[in-house]
């Protein structure tokens, strides 16, 4: 790794529409945050910058369906999780917003840099137009039936079914999600970024410049190139957002994707009148931590953007984390599946650590991973209270009954000392390795391996017991346990940072920079510490018992809600059923569809024949998994083709409230090609 004089982090910038929710947490702002107190112990100039993304379709959309202007939207939102992360202490050097003047500035002339310079195309094109709301629609707000798979609610950006990227002229059946009205094709003029242009230099700079990214990132990098970059707008047809600084304009704003980035510059710039030295010297190593849907906008668009503008630095690492689900399901904003951060933070007060080692210690690092409040329990009861808390608190209560608070002065030392205190000097290199490749549990592990090693050698030696017969044996012991414990304050400070001010009281003993950490004379002898108190606590069974009833009570909701979504169809008459024949079959071949999250290709054996099927399950099913299972399919269904693959058929699934699949089988086996009816 390169040299650096200083460090700037950015964290992505949450949407304003709702508050922040665990998934945002362990994907961005925990590690981030870690990252940035770990420099900052090491005395490096390091800047962690943060803010609330405020423009876009969705604010528009919510400010209308409750009466208020955008700016209410944002202004309600921005507050509650500006609040909520000073309240978890995530150590932000500056959280600003996207709605600010600084930043409608630095926007303006980021795009006007641009524009001047002859770096963007300008293309005339028909776009969809609601009439009724007299607004042009972005993609996410059209759904029809996808052109390759016949789902009826594809997006206009893409099928959720099948996988398919589209555009909305593609859609059979277009429907505006605002009015439910069909809209209509109108020309309209945008300024587009010329993605084409910048891939070989990106197909350098990545996939030659940057192996050393996390393997996820560089994958979908890759795959992006490899597939072929287009021009991407970079303005809409909307009236909130940072204006379009050209002639011929109006009723026009900066995309959301394009503004959005830039806010980490504003933000810089509004934290500091030397911004441009975190954003411009060569010597500044620039990081942004992400999720993993925003890798695309973090490491092709907006480092095209820095490219083209010519003057800034460009991202060295973008350490971006996968998924956190919550009890075995994708956390959704709009289902109210999550845990939120302020609702937490009310509920269990004090222990805003206990989430950020939990957070860590499950992080979706290299894979979706999951949340559960059972393991939340047993890793606060299990590991915190039993391990940390149990090893600091019997060394504290120990040194102050045997030696009223005093630390005793090390006597003569035998192997095992000598091994404890070895293993002491090792941490330092230990953990520095994994924080410094962004491999945050594995930090973790390493840094409460210390605790470990406490509570094994103070269960070995048993100073309860040894000082009945040599007490001289006992200061020697306690002496190095309390060398432990203070290095622990150092060691846990980025994971940690309320429980180790609270240990530091503990100990009457000040915060030491990052150096220190591995020396096993933190601690002189004679050295004053007080009485402890717990450095954490149980949860009961109680507490949990309740966090999941809030959560069945909300699939309940949905299901309810989803049931009035989804009325039944108009009757159709028996002869309508009866064309359809549905038999039953076995699955003999599956794999997945090459370049798609969703669809497998299956051979199934259907007692007629054998024929291939495309089916979108593959988020549900693993292809091995299937051999051999029977599954109902309708034969008589018009062959299609969904990614150059003829489908010969369908198999049937229910779809549960949740968006999920399962497929619908015989509870017992019958002979293939047998009919349903």
């Amino acid at each position: 790794m390169t040299d650096f004089k200083r460090t700037l982090i950015t964290t992505a910038l949450p949407y304003a529409n709702g508050p922040i929710h665990i998934g945002h947490l362990a994907g961005v702002y925990v590690p981030a945050d870690i990252y940035a107190r770990y420099l900052r112990l090491k005395n490096e100039d390091v800047l962690l910058i943060g803010g609330s993304d405020e423009h876009g379709v969705p604010i528009t959309l919510k400010a209308k369906n409750e009466g208020i202007t955008p700016q209410d939207v944002v202004d309600k939102f921005h507050r509650i999780i500006k609040k909520s992360f000073k309240d978890f202490g995530i150590s932000f050097d500056v959280y600003s917003r996207t709605s600010a003047e600084i930043h409608h500035k630095t926007a303006s002339e980021f795009f006007k840099k641009m524009y001047d310079q002859g770096q963007f195309v300008e293309k005339t094109s028909e776009q969809y137009f609601d009439e009724e709301n007299q607004q042009f629609l972005a993609d996410r707000y059209i759904i029809g039936t996808c052109p390759k798979c016949g789902f009826e609610k594809a997006y206009g950006d893409q099928c959720e079914s099948c996988g398919t990227s589209l555009s909305p002229t593609e859609l059979i059946n277009p429907t505006s999600m605002i009015s439910g009205n069909q809209p209509v094709l109108k020309k309209t003029k945008h300024w587009y970024l010329p993605l084409d242009q910048y891939e070989p230099w990106l197909r350098e700079w990545i996939l030659e410049g940057h192996k050393e990214w996390k393997s996820n990132v560089y994958g979908q990098c890759k795959s992006w190139i490899d597939s072929g970059l287009q021009p991407r707008a970079v303005t809409r047809d909307l009236e909130w957002g940072v204006p379009v600084p050209v002639e011929d304009a109006k009723g026009k704003v900066l995309y959301v994707w394009f503004d959005a980035p830039i806010g980490y510059i504003s933000a810089t710039r509004e934290l500091t009148p030397d911004w441009e030295k975190y954003w411009k010297d060569p010597e500044t190593r620039l990081l942004h931590f992400i999720g993993k849907d925003n890798i695309v906008f973090h490491c092709i668009i907006f480092p095209s953007m820095l490219k083209a503008e010519g003057t800034f630095n460009l991202p060295d690492n973008v350490p971006a984390n996968e998924f956190l689900n919550l009890e075995n399901d994708k956390i959704s904003t709009s289902r109210n599946w999550a845990v939120w951060l302020h609702e937490y933070l009310e509920e269990f007060p004090g222990k805003e650590d206990v989430l950020k080692y939990v957070l860590t210690a499950n992080a979706p690092e290299t894979k979706d991973n999951d949340f559960t409040w059972k393991d939340f329990q047993a890793r606060n009861n299990n590991e915190l209270v039993a391990i940390l808390g149990n090893f600091v608190n019997r060394a504290l209560v120990l040194t102050n009954k045997y030696f009223d608070g005093k630390v005793p002065a090390r006597g003569e030392l035998t192997s095992y000392d000598r091994e404890t205190l070895t293993a002491i000097s090792t941490i330092k290199a230990e953990v520095e390795k994994s924080i410094d490749s962004f491999r945050f549990r594995e930090a973790l592990k390493n840094a409460m391996d210390l605790a470990r090693l406490g509570n094994k050698y103070l269960a070995d030696e048993e100073p309860w017991k040894v000082f009945k017969t040599d007490p001289k044996r006992v200061e020697t012991i306690l002496n190095i346990c309390l060398q432990i414990t203070a290095n622990l304050t150092i060691a846990l400070e980025p994971f940690l940072p309320f429980s180790m001010e609270k240990l530091r009281g503990f100990l009457n003993f000040g915060k030491q920079e990052w150096g220190k950490l591995g020396d096993s004379d933190l601690l002189a002898a004679s050295h004053q510490v007080n009485v402890p108190e717990l450095l954490f606590e149980k949860i009961d069974d109680s507490a949990i018992e309740q966090q999941l009833q809030k959560l069945f009570d909300t699939r309940k909701a949905n299901e309810m809600l989803e049931a009035k979504a989804n009325p039944v169809k108009k009757n159709i008459e028996f002869d309508d059923f009866g064309k359809m024949d549905i038999r039953v079959g076995t699955v003999i071949e599956a794999e997945k569809v090459a370049k798609t999250k969703k669809l497998l290709k299956l051979k199934i054996d259907t007692g007629i024949d054998k024929r291939t099927v495309i089916s979108g399950i593959a988020e549900y099913y693993k292809p091995e998994n299937l051999i051999g299972r029977q599954v109902s399919i309708l034969v008589n269904l018009a062959p299609k083709k969904l990614r150059g693959i003829e489908s010969q058929g369908m198999i049937l699934c229910a779809e549960n409230a949740d968006g999920t699949l399962s497929i619908v089988s015989p509870d017992q086996k019958v002979k293939n090609g047998s009919e349903v009816k």
